[in-house]
């Protein structure tokens, strides 16, 4: 068996007007996610992990902000090619472990929603997901939030 782990990070400032999404969950009450597409920053670390675990750049290489096919994609998109290329190596994903790191929205209500929508998306069960919320406590100034997320991959 071989196995393979992945690190991603991401991060965004919020913006006025736009809806928040997390691992591919609309959060209401909440200010967006500044970005290209739809700034789902926990999508994003996700796709950032699984790219570095095989060996295949990141995020930025495959969907440039500079290609408008991905302005205001939905995050999923790049998760699917990400999870395509996972496959194509001859990877499973045997598990996803998230930290949201921002002082709002508060992660624990939606922590459970959050993964199942991630399992949907990837096929993984919940119980081999993890996303946990950590307030900043003085890491970082503005607003925003930062998600890192490691992945550990088997063939």
């Amino acid at each position: 068996m071989e196995v393979r782990v992945g690190l991603g990070f991401d991060s965004h400032e919020f913006e006025e007007g736009k809806p928040l999404f997390l691992g591919g969950v609309k959060i209401e009450g909440e200010k967006g996610l500044k970005g290209h597409s739809d700034g789902d920053a926990l999508l994003h670390a996700i796709v950032d992990a699984l790219l570095g675990a095989i060996g295949e750049g990141d995020i930025g290489e495959l969907f440039s902000e500079e290609d408008q096919r991905w302005k205001g994609a939905e995050s999923r998109v790049f998760l699917e090619e990400a999870l395509r290329r996972v496959k194509k190596k001859g990877y499973e994903i045997a598990n996803i472990d998230c930290v949201i790191v921002s002082d709002r929205p508060k992660i624990a209500p939606v922590k459970d929603k959050i993964r199942r929508r991630i399992s949907e998306l990837t096929g993984v069960s919940p119980e081999r997901i993890s996303v946990k919320g950590k307030r900043r406590e003085g890491f970082s100034e503005g607003e925003g939030l930062v998600c890192l997320c490691t992945v550990l991959l088997v063939r």
